[in-house]
């Protein structure tokens, strides 16, 4: 599960929580949408690469994909 503190439909995520560490989010890479859920791939502050992706029925985060090597 990943919290996105003040994220709204209109905005970037600018931090999110992963296990209780904070991420700040250093760029936007890219970002979609899915049948299911609306994608964001971005840089970490901490130099790694993540997909995260919103159930927007559920208004819940989840962490799709985790790069530490890109």
């Amino acid at each position: 599960m990943v919290d996105a503190p003040g994220w709204r439909d209109d905005e970037e995520p600018h931090a999110f929580l992963i296990g209780g560490r904070r991420v700040g989010v250093a760029e936007v890479l890219d970002r979609w949408l899915g049948a299911d859920h609306r994608y964001v791939k971005l840089r970490g502050d901490d130099g790694a690469v993540y997909i995260l992706r919103h159930d927007e029925r559920r208004g819940a985060w989840e962490l799709a994909v985790y790069d530490r090597s890109i």
